[in-house]
């Protein structure tokens, strides 16, 4: 009879009731009026709304990061943020955004980024530890974290680090005191876009046109130029122990050998032709993706 009675189906009564049955019957039909109204308004508002539909795109999004792995986690879709994120998938990357203000993706996020299937973003404050899990920290290639707070990225690298000491971890920072605390905390680059803008207008008003050159690479890279990073311990093990000149990269690709990183991590830049290159060595060489494509068929162990 409740479930009658909470459902309105309105069947006649199984027996007559006393009078204290029929004083609880009036409280309920009452009582469950306003619950049978406020689950309709509920459910209603749950559908147009959007929660529904943000409900089954979570639930998709939760079993597509179970597999997920060497991706990048972006914190963050501020200016530093997006144009990361832009770049990234320029490169092929598979990119994970993590941006917990309300609204900030669907309005930012232009059609061409929401259809790459390298693109995946969650709602969540970065800053919490089970936010970062949710992203698979532990099967992630690299992190960015981009947040205005420098208190803020310092804590999502300790976090970081403690589940994925392997990852390369780049952080945004704003005060020069926090450039030494993030890489004491594990960081592997501080980035302070500040004063990296400071450095480019001086530089534009002394060097216009080498500046110009250098980032016109580095914006069209992935388009007809490209400066790519080729690891020597993936060589072939004929081409280990040799001079640059005896490799001859730019005859056999068409590619240029413009520098490189030895194992005690130091810069040589345009290399001399006697220098031997050992599996250690890092090597930067920029050509079309063409060229490049073609080195790496030659030289590299399959």
């Amino acid at each position: 009879m409740t479930m009658i009675t909470i459902s309105t189906v309105g069947f006649e009564e199984v027996r007559q009731l006393s009078p204290d049955g029929m004083l609880f019957t009036s409280f309920l039909i009452i009582i469950s009026f306003g619950v049978f109204a406020y689950f309709i308004t509920s459910a209603t508002k749950f559908i147009l709304d959007g929660e529904f539909r943000n409900f089954l795109k979570n639930r998709k999004m939760e079993s597509v990061l179970k597999n997920l792995k060497d991706h990048v986690i972006v914190c963050g879709f501020g200016r530093n943020g997006k144009q990361a994120v832009l770049d990234l998938l320029l490169h092929k990357e598979k990119v994970l955004l993590i941006e917990n203000t309300e609204g900030i993706i669907e309005d930012e996020i232009n059609e061409e980024i929401r259809k790459n299937e390298n693109f995946y973003h969650i709602h969540g404050d970065a800053v919490h530890e089970e936010v970062l899990l949710r992203c698979k920290i532990e099967n992630a290639k690299a992190l960015i974290t981009t947040l205005p707070s420098d208190a803020d990225n310092l804590f999502i690298v300790l976090t970081a680090v403690e589940f994925n000491k392997t990852m390369t971890i780049i952080s945004r920072a704003s005060d020069d005191r926090s450039d030494v605390k993030l890489k004491r905390a594990g960081a592997t680059n501080v980035i302070m876009p500040d004063k990296i803008g400071g450095t480019r207008m001086a530089k534009l008003v002394s060097q216009p046109d080498v500046i110009e050159f250098i980032e016109s690479i580095l914006l069209r890279s992935g388009v007809d130029v490209n400066i790519e990073e080729i690891s020597c311990s993936s060589l072939d093990s004929e081409m280990l122990n040799k001079s640059i000149r005896d490799l001859n990269i730019r005859k056999i690709s068409g590619a240029n050998l413009i520098g490189l990183k030895t194992k005690d991590k130091n810069f040589v830049y345009n290399p001399s032709p006697d220098l031997i290159i050992t599996a250690h060595d890092k090597l930067f060489i920029m050509g079309t993706p063409e060229q490049i494509k073609k080195l790496e068929n030659i030289c590299i162990t399959k």
